[in-house]
């Protein structure tokens, strides 16, 4: 007998058919003796939905707040699930986040877990009980509901599997498993049997959507078994874990990323300390910041460029503005018109010539590459946002057709 840890997505229980498919997949895995928690997340587009009755209300709710309305969407997936079940005839409970014990720090629409009590969810799985939890949601030192940001089902599920001591996490979503890029977008793309948490950690902070980047964090800190596979055919889907056996692959798949902004800083003095002074400001306003590259003119003055999210481009602008006269800069340009391009792989370390690769697929496609940043498994690249597609279409038949 085996403990496993399910998460169904959004789409995968998004109306009542799709909730009475999901539940005989629960079913199966309950009959063969095993015992089952399943994290659900809110149907379809409820998350959104409820963003929108929110704006209705109050343009500008506390985050607090939106908290408290964001957690219901999961707590209705849940209750609705159980029903299904029950018409079927299984023993089923369903918990929220504060009945599961998932306590959080109190960072709202972000919260980070710091720790699961498993008293509760013990107690109904030795009275033979498949566990339904809502994901996504938890509470902080004072009962309050706070929210682990979108993605966060995903989150849940991996934690616990890790408290519970999981033989298996099945990430179900709407497609067969993670592929070298979304097929939806592109015909030719490829289902991967297998791929190390370092390279999907890299396809999830680079633009994939499969999994959530804080999931994967965890699996690969407590060593999870993890498999992406969908809710819509029963097939084998993709394994998540620490090495593979695919040492030929130089990639494993492309990512891009739409949100993107780009801000340069030109002619920075030559002083000790102006980079420090800039990533401070940025950093006390909570901006997060992807690449940068340093370059030095013949004046010996310096040129700062960065990539920060899109919807902190203006926040990011005005926080420099601020600190002009101390960084000394001349002038400052800002461009949400690109897109970030990249591809990922373990293989590529011990395989020369694949930046030759990426950038000769560009080249004969006609684009234009802004920025480069590289490390040992990954290549990003800036390119215009009207290229990003067919740079993804070149790098992708450039590897894998």
């Amino acid at each position: 007998m085996a403990l496993i840890v399910q998460k169904f997505g959004g789409s995968s229980v998004a109306d009542a058919e799709r909730i009475e498919r999901v539940a005989w997949i629960i079913a199966e895995k309950y009959s063969e003796g095993n015992d089952v928690v399943v994290v659900l997340s809110a149907q379809g587009d409820t998350t959104d939905d409820l963003i929108a009755k929110a704006k209705e209300i109050n343009p500008n709710p506390s985050k607090r707040e939106m908290d408290v309305l964001l957690s219901t969407g999961e707590q209705v997936s849940i209750a609705l699930m159980a029903m299904q079940l029950e018409k079927l005839g299984l023993p089923v409970v369903s918990l929220t986040g504060w009945q599961i014990g998932m306590q959080t720090n109190s960072d709202f629409g972000n919260a980070r877990i710091k720790g699961v009590s498993i008293e509760r969810m013990k107690a109904e799985l030795d009275r033979h009980r498949i566990v339904l939890v809502a994901g996504f949601q938890g509470v902080n030192r004072y009962d309050d509901i706070t929210t682990l940001g979108r993605g966060g089902s995903d989150t849940t599920a991996v934690a616990l599997a890790v408290v519970l001591d999981a033989n298996i996490c099945q990430i179900f979503t709407d497609v067969e498993g993670i592929y070298t890029y979304d097929p939806r977008r592109v015909p030719g793309a490829l289902k991967l049997d297998e791929i190390t948490y370092d390279e999907m950690l890299e396809l999830a902070a680079l633009g994939a959507k499969v999994l959530h980047s804080r999931s994967v964090e965890l699996a690969k800190q407590y060593g999870v078994n993890m498999e992406v596979l969908s809710s819509f055919v029963r097939m084998p889907g993709t394994k998540v874990k620490g090495v593979t056996k695919m040492e030929n692959k130089k990639i494993s798949g492309v990512a891009m990323d739409p949100n993107v902004a780009q801000i340069t800083l030109m002619d920075l003095s030559d002083e000790p300390g102006i980079a420090f002074k800039i990533f401070r400001a940025l950093a006390r306003e909570r901006i997060n910041v992807d690449i940068i590259l340093q370059s030095t003119g013949r004046n010996r003055n310096k040129d700062i460029i960065f990539t920060v999210a899109k919807e902190d481009m203006k926040r990011a602008g005005e926080t420099v503005a601020e600190i002009k006269e101390i960084i000394g800069y001349s002038e400052i340009s800002m461009n949400d018109k690109i897109s970030k391009v990249s591809i990922v792989g373990a293989g590529m370390m011990s395989a020369p010539g694949v930046a030759s690769m990426m950038f000769e697929a560009l080249s004969g496609a006609k684009i234009n590459i802004g920025m480069i940043s590289t490390s040992e498994i990954k290549i990003s690249v800036l390119v215009d946002e009207k290229d990003a597609d067919r740079a993804v279409a070149a790098i992708h038949a450039k590897f894998f057709e």
